[in-house]
């Protein structure tokens, strides 16, 4: 969707104008584009200690050229300030940090550098789980990592984003394919996020990644148009054979995007009583990723709500993704070392007016994740949530331009989000490297405001 506004701040008058008058200044995002052959199309600066000397032995294949942090012993020529080299991505392990006193290293190492990161830079900070470690002042110094993460997003500029990850001893393997995300133009529209890579079953390499998905086979639900298309257009990028389904009405919508990817489309109304049985009939070899993004709104305060705008949110976006994932799970056709993927929202984690309903049907989603991680991982299927902010797609197109630009403006990069955005990141979480982060949500909604 055309953003005026974002188009008039890139423009040289648009800047000055308004800079004049303090008014926003978003950067327009820099997204993954066909053909790209390194996650960091630039120079990636490594700092830290052990997880920082572990990614240096394949870091040559994350960026197009790797240096090290000045004062670190890593096998890489070291930085030079002074020659004006701009950074594309940073990597800075802070897993060693044990004492408050050792948090300074953050500060001596941004403080200079701010200054010297490239348009759309990637920043991203390891630790170690707090509650992992025995030392109180350990887990105290590990715990401070959020708080600095999160503020150092908001002050970034240019389109730059910064993530923490704490990586548990047993889910290091799960690390190079952590990077290749945050450290890359897939990440665009995430921000100051912390997720917890942890010990895993199932399958922890990729062999091919370029194609990540290849073998796998993903079903989509609400998939005929929006963010539903785009997730299973990124699916089938990567590899995977695809079943798209969604409302009988979208029919001609969905068959044609599915004879374009060369995958195979389902007519079903997830919230009929036969649906469960139907979805197992049509995927007699199964099916590896499951993602659930079909949901509806029925917006109005609580004063205001009908009983009859409640009932199909909470069935649509809620009931239907709990019983589809246990029929298919119960049936087998869930398979082994599988991965779900539930579409919340970040009015699920902030609350929003008028979407109490909505809100509650995907915080249930959040809560779907969490209770039924422990049962899947049994048979090495990790769940995770995804909660996107405000994304372009044809229903906002239709909101009133007020609430549209409320809704565009209110995160820290200043702009809404494209599917593309939340397809980047459900195809992520559907490589080996979602069972490490079984139970977790992922936010792509450029650090909004809502909630944070």
């Amino acid at each position: 969707m055309n953003d005026p506004y974002l188009k008039f701040v890139s423009s040289e008058w648009g800047q000055k104008l308004t800079r004049a008058v303090g008014l926003p200044q978003p950067w327009r995002l820099a997204r993954w584009q066909a053909g790209q052959t390194h996650p960091v199309d630039g120079t990636l600066l490594l700092a830290g200690d052990a997880l920082a000397l572990a990614a240096s032995a394949y870091a040559g294949e994350l960026a197009t050229e790797v240096l090290s942090w000045q004062a670190d012993a890593l096998p890489l020529q070291p930085w030079n300030p002074a020659s004006g080299q701009l950074l594309k991505a940073v990597l800075f392990d802070a897993s060693g940090i044990r004492q408050s006193h050792e948090l300074k290293r953050l500060y001596e190492c941004f403080q200079p550098l701010l200054r010297h990161l490239a348009p759309n830079a990637r920043l991203v900070l390891l630790g170690r789980p707090p509650q992992a470690l025995e030392a109180i002042e350990a887990q105290v110094s590990q715990r401070a990592l959020e708080g600095f993460t999160r503020s150092l997003a908001k002050e970034l500029r240019q389109g730059a984003t910064a993530q923490l990850l704490y990586v548990a001893e047993q889910a290091q393997v799960h690390l190079e394919a952590a990077l290749r995300f945050f450290l890359s133009a897939k990440s665009a529209y995430i921000n100051g996020q912390v997720l917890s890579l942890r010990a895993s079953t199932g399958a922890a390499t990729v062999a091919d990644w370029q194609r990540p998905l290849a073998g796998r086979k993903a079903l989509v639900t609400g998939a005929a148009r929006g963010i539903g298309a785009a997730i299973a257009e990124t699916l089938a990028r990567d590899g995977a054979s695809v079943v798209l389904v969604d409302l009988p009405a979208t029919q001609a919508e969905l068959n044609g995007l599915a004879l374009r990817l060369g995958g195979s489309s389902l007519a079903l109304d997830i919230t009929a009583a036969d649906a469960p049985a139907r979805l197992i009939d049509a995927l007699p070899e199964g099916v590896d990723i499951l993602v659930h993004n079909a949901g509806i709104t029925r917006d109005k305060t609580v004063a205001n709500m009908a009983a009859e705008l409640w009932d199909p949110v909470i069935a649509v976006n809620l009931d239907a993704p709990r019983l589809l994932t246990e029929a298919l799970f119960a049936a087998g056709s869930l398979r082994d070392d599988g991965r779900v993927v539930l579409l919340s929202s970040v009015s699920a984690i902030g609350g929003n007016r008028g979407q109490a309903n909505y809100a509650a049907s995907k915080a249930g989603l959040v809560g779907l994740a969490e209770a039924l991680a422990p049962i899947l991982a049994e048979r090495g299927i990790g769940i995770a949530a995804v909660a996107p902010g405000f994304i372009e797609t044809h229903m906002t197109e239709h909101m009133p331009f007020a609430l549209r630009e409320t809704g565009r403006r209110m995160n820290v990069l200043g702009q809404a989000g494209q599917p593309q955005d939340v397809a980047e990141a459900v195809a992520w979480l559907a490589q080996p490297v979602g069972g490490a982060l079984n139970g977790q949500v992922l936010r792509v909604c450029g650090q909004s405001y809502l909630g944070a």
